[in-house]
């Protein structure tokens, strides 16, 4: 159970907890084919909606995107579910008349629900967590219609869903402000990080040295300052062993990363691969972007290397992070992007390209200030970084706490004078039975089910009943019933709850223990 779970006797006293199904149309859409698409019109596809925000990408139009596939019509006001994949929360209010993909449900809520509310409790984490439980399918989980119908909705009197859309949108918009500022941070540490290996690597970062200490930089090739270049152990590693094996995934960010091991245990490849403090690796295959990608072993366990590095071991005039640094830099990455080999997933550089590699030495003194002045910098924006991770984390958690307060009654002050929402549902219930002659809708397949019986049944029984559990409980009251009835009929004594109701229908039709009939439900074949 999530820790967002909103029971009814933690609401106020003029709240209900019910079903979607209950409050709004879900599934009821109008369809439209490509020949009644002008080419002018709004054609939205999952990919148009960012995830969590609900921020429109982009807006396409027919002629932009054409396509051969029916759609679903939705009107300005409307709002449009994303079914498939439902924990990517993509949830978006129609600001004008438009079609949208068969994947995306539009929900035309009635005057008495509004819209924003409806649209801040379909991300709520409740109903998250609820949709991505009973969501079907493996790689591309959707939301069933009558699974939809059956989620839970917190149902507010009308009055007080405004005043709660209306702070909820003064909320979020700060919040989404503030988030794609966390957003950038990134992108920045990642400039700031290249700025000082750059600076670093061109005696930008030691022109403050002292003239009595500042020597000359002097253009040299790598083959110069190396003892030795050498590749890494084409041995199959293991699991476990006694020593690990360092890969390209272990280089990140200029630094080893120890996560992610693999092992060897052979006696003569640990001889001949073992690793001395000061290394420095280089990755000789990888991607395009990728290839060439360096950082120092500095002896934090014995440890060996895999065929994909080059171990470089730098003489008495190069540090080892020096040259990181330098291989690191602009001027580094832009050398292995020209002298790179192209196969076709990946890129390899040999020895011989690596040692051709010309940069600026300072002499060791002055390196080792660099390094020392470098390493200050590159730690305070690991620092920023652990900062940004904490706050981003704590990000996330605060729209949920925000949208659970929100429909637990806490966000707005509560106005004793407001019509409880057991007389709204009682006019949504009215409403939709009024406007069953006049709708003209095409529904889906699988959105015939539901038929919004009032929740005035016994309720005496769950679907974890030995008599419920894995059985086709209410095939055995349609028989007691006859051989077809109405879904309204059948709920009155089933003693089932209108969630527990929906859930076990949907398993009995797509077992085939009931047909649906439109108007009626009937035997299936599997009875």
């Amino acid at each position: 159970m999530s820790e967002f779970t909103i029971k009814q006797e933690e609401l106020p006293k003029t709240w209900m907890l019910t079903t979607l199904g209950v409050v709004v149309d879900y599934g009821g859409t109008y369809r439209a084919e490509p020949t009644d698409i002008a080419n002018s019109d709004w054609v939205l596809e999952l990919e148009d909606i960012e995830k969590d925000t609900s921020r429109l990408l982009s807006r396409v139009n027919f002629s932009q995107r054409p396509s051969k596939s029916t759609k679903n019509r939705f009107k300005a006001g409307d709002v449009l579910y994303g079914k498939l994949r439902p924990y990517l929360n993509k949830v978006l209010i129609a600001d004008r008349d438009g079609y949208c993909t068969t994947e995306i449900i539009p929900i035309r809520p009635s005057a008495l629900i509004d819209n924003r509310y409806l649209f801040y409790w379909l991300k709520h984490p409740m109903f998250l967590h609820y949709v991505v439980s009973e969501s079907h399918g493996l790689n591309m989980p959707r939301l069933g219609t009558a699974t939809a119908k059956a989620a839970p909705f917190v149902l507010a009197p009308a009055i007080e869903q405004r005043r709660i859309a209306d702070e909820l949108d003064v909320i979020t918009a700060k919040f989404q402000s503030c988030s794609q500022r966390l957003k950038g941070i990134p992108a920045l540490l990642k400039k700031f990080r290249q700025s000082v290996l750059d600076a670093a690597t061109s005696g930008k970062l030691t022109n403050d040295w002292g003239a009595e200490n500042k020597s000359s930089w002097v253009p040299i090739q790598l083959s110069e300052v190396v003892k030795q270049f050498s590749y890494g152990s084409s041995a199959k590693s293991a699991k476990a062993g006694l020593v690990p094996v360092l890969r390209m995934g272990n280089i990140q960010g200029g630094r080893l990363e120890w996560s992610s091991l693999v092992y060897s245990s052979d006696p003569k490849e640990i001889e001949r691969y073992k690793l001395t403090k000061g290394d420095v690796l280089f990755n000789r295959t990888n991607s395009p972007e990728l290839v060439g990608k360096t950082a120092v072993y500095q002896g934090e366990m014995p440890a060996i290397y895999a065929g994909y590095l080059i171990r470089v071991s730098c003489s008495s005039r190069l540090l080892p992070e020096y040259l990181s640094y330098c291989l690191n830099s602009s001027l580094g990455r832009e050398y292995c992007w020209n002298v790179k080999s192209d196969g076709v997933n990946q890129s390899n550089i040999n020895a011989k390209k690596l040692a051709a590699f010309q940069f600026l030495l300072p002499v060791v003194d002055e390196q080792v200030e660099i390094v020392k002045r470098a390493e200050q910098l590159l730690a305070l924006a690991d620092n920023i970084e652990s900062h940004w991770k904490r706050a981003s984390a704590e990000a996330d958690r605060f729209l949920s706490l925000v949208l659970y307060r929100a429909f637990c009654g806490e966000l707005v002050p509560q106005d004793s004078d407001d019509e409880p929402a057991s007389e709204l549902l009682l006019k949504i219930l009215e409403e939709k039975e009024a406007s069953k002659s006049t709708k003209k809708l095409k529904p889906k397949p699988h959105s015939r089910i539901l038929r919004h019986p009032k929740e005035t049944a016994a309720m005496t029984k769950t679907r974890q009943d030995d008599d419920v559990k894995g059985k086709p409980y209410l095939t055995e009251c349609l028989m007691r019933l006859g051989k077809s009835a109405t879904a309204e009929a059948l709920f009155k004594i089933a003693e089932l709850s209108i969630s527990d109701f929906y859930k076990q229908l949907s398993w009995e039709v797509s077992e085939g223990f009931l047909q649906d009939k439109k108007s009626t439900l009937e035997l299936g074949d599997a009875t």
